[in-house]
């Protein structure tokens, strides 16, 4: 069954933003970012969302290792994988020197043609993740949690909104080289911050080309961000002060993405639990040692 969400939105009309929502620029017929977000922003005004019904992975056919993660990646396939929204996995992801490899557009910002996130399609509730990323210089990507697949219907076709207008984003980031380390408040756009929202200290993160640990825990509602082996940050979902965060950033539902606003207050949706998803930004960033921990 699939659960409707009203939502009346009014989406500006110069959206036209990829990924975190950094203006897309290229010009060239093969930005998907200038192609697609735009339509779908248009399709937001229309008012009625729904949360894709969609078939789930069971995760018990998967190997558990000795400390009892669930291995997510086998290292030579995407086996298990697919797109946000797809039924396959992206032609820019592929597999390199047993790793998850974001082959990158050559165009900043925008994703290749047939691009797109990728997602674990299996909804995780509480859990802790472990996996280690590697970012290209000047790259940008994201790890995002409890994400839905959202539509909005046009003309009687579903068309999916963005990824990260329902999850939350761990963000990946070459802080050294690319622009965003500088925006946003207090360095919360930096790695492994909860991306425009809260900044992670220390703040730790190895230099493009190097090999960076990273570990999300969600439990009951209590997020703890991790990298290279230390907390950087710690917030709670569905409280008065997650609204307030909300309200605060640039997902606040008077600003450009009220959608986003009224799928994140209530994040996960009413049985807390969302997909595993990985960013597609147009630039190279590798991922390995995909492995999860369902908490009771």
């Amino acid at each position: 069954m699939k659960k409707t969400i009203l939502l009346v939105c009014a989406v500006m009309a110069m959206l036209s933003s990829c990924g975190n929502n950094q203006k897309c620029s290229c010009g060239c017929g093969e930005c998907v970012c200038e192609q697609d977000t735009t339509a779908i922003a248009a399709k937001a005004n229309r008012g009625e969302y729904k949360i894709a019904d969609r078939a789930q992975t069971d995760i018990s056919n998967y190997p558990v290792d000795e400390e009892g993660y669930t291995v997510l990646f086998d290292g030579k396939t995407l086996d298990g994988w697919r797109g946000y929204g797809m039924d396959e996995a992206p032609a820019s992801w592929n597999v390199d020197d047993g790793a998850i490899h974001l082959v990158g557009s050559g165009t900043g910002e925008a994703q290749m043609e047939g691009g797109g996130d990728l997602i674990f399609p299996h909804k995780f509730k509480n859990f802790e993740l472990e996996l280690e990323y590697k970012i290209s210089k000047g790259g940008n990507s994201g790890i995002f949690y409890l994400a839905q697949e959202a539509t909005a219907n046009e003309d009687g076709e579903d068309v999916y909104l963005p990824i990260w207008q329902s999850a939350s984003e761990y963000q990946v980031l070459d802080n050294d080289n690319h622009e965003d380390a500088k925006l946003g408040v207090d360095g919360n756009r930096q790695s492994a911050s909860l991306y425009d929202m809260i900044p992670a200290k220390p703040q730790n993160a190895k230099p493009y080309g190097e090999w960076n640990k990273a570990k999300i825990t969600v439990y009951k509602g209590t997020v703890i961000h991790s990298q290279n082996g230390e907390n950087v940050l710690e917030y709670h979902l569905w409280t008065p002060k997650w609204k307030q965060m909300l309200k605060d950033s640039k997902f606040n539902e008077n600003g450009d993405f009220p959608c986003a606003y009224k799928l994140m207050v209530n994040m996960g949706g009413e049985n807390h639990e969302g997909y595993i998803g990985l960013q597609d930004h147009g630039d190279d960033v590798w991922y390995r040692n995909i492995r999860v921990k369902e908490l009771e």
